[in-house]
C-alpha cells in the first residue's frame, strides 16, 4: 500500500480522535508538516532496511510498516507513541534524545561486516543533531563508509525552545557549513539529508488537557523484540 500526503494527515487526525477519548495512559507526539519530505525519502527505503527514529515517529512507522491497524494499537492501546518498535517491520525508536544514534550506527557496522545489502536510516531532530554523539557517529560512519543515511528533521525547535536561542545565530551558521561540508564529502554508502519543515502540532499532546481513564501499565518498547 502506498500512502499519500492526505493519508498521513488523516491518520494523525484519527490518532487525535482516539487519544482524546482518554482511553489510554500515555502522551503522544504527533507528526505533521513534513508529509511531502518523508514521502519522498521513503521512496528510497526498502522493505529490509532498518529505520531508527525519535519520539515523533508516527509517519516514519506508517510509511515503513504500511500497517495502520498495528500502528494505531501501538499508539493508543499500548501507549507506545514515544517508542514504537517492531522487529517485523524493522523499526526502532527511542524517546531519549539521541538515543537511537549509536544503535543505528552499530547496526550499520554489523551490516557491513556481514556484507548485507540492507541500509540503515537514522532520523534525528535539529537539536539532537548538534549533540556530540551525532557528530561522533557521522565521523565514524564516514570513515568506515557504513551503509547509513542520517536524516536531520529541522523544525528549528528543541521541545518548545528555538534552536537559535540555544546556539545563537553564529553557531548555527558554522553548523550549517559543517553539515554542507559533510554532504559534499560523503562516502559510497554514508549520507546526510537535512530538510526543513514547520511543525504542525505542539511538542507533546494535542493542545487539549486530558485525564487518562486507564492506570499506567508499562509495556516497554523492548517487548516488541521478544
Amino acid at each position: 500500500m502506498i500512502f499519500n500526503k492526505q493519508d498521513l494527515i488523516d491518520f494523525e487526525k484519527e490518532v487525535i480522535t482516539e487519544w482524546e477519548k482518554g482511553e489510554t495512559y500515555g502522551p503522544i507526539h504527533l507528526s505533521g508538516g513534513n508529509e511531502d519530505q518523508l514521502i519522498n525519502i521513503f521512496k528510497n527505503i526498502k522493505k529490509n532496511d532498518w529505520i531508527f527514529s525519535t519520539h515523533r515517529s508516527h509517519y516514519h512507522a506508517l510509511l515503513k510498516s504500511k500497517d495502520k491497524k498495528w500502528l494505531m494499537k501501538e499508539i493508543i492501546v499500548k501507549s507506545n507513541s514515544s517508542h514504537i518498535n517492531s522487529k517485523k517491520y524493522k523499526i526502532f525508536t527511542s524517546a531519549i534524545v539521541g538515543g537511537n544514534i549509536p544503535i543505528a550506527l552499530g547496526v550499520a557496522l554489523a551490516m557491513k561486516r556481514k556484507k548485507k545489502k540492507n541500509h540503515v536510516w537514522c532520523f534525528v531532530g535539529d537539536m539532537a543533531s548538534k549533540m556530540g554523539g551525532f557528530h561522533e557517529a557521522v565521523t565514524y560512519a564516514l570513515g568506515q563508509d557504513l551503509p547509513i543515511t542520517f536524516i536531520i528533521e529541522n523544525n528549528r525547535l528543541g521541545c518548545e525552545t528555538p534552536t537559535t536561542n540555544v546556539w545563537n545565530k553564529k553557531g548555527n551558521i558554522v553548523y550549517a557549513q559543517y553539515i554542507q561540508g559533510h554532504m559534499h564529502n560523503i562516502g559510497n554508502h554514508t549520507e546526510i539529508i537535512n530538510y526543513r519543515y514547520e511543525r504542525k502540532y505542539p511538542h507533546v499532546g494535542t493542545g487539549k488537557w486530558l485525564k487518562f481513564k486507564k492506570k499506567f501499565k508499562s509495556t516497554g518498547g523492548y517487548d516488541a523484540f521478544k
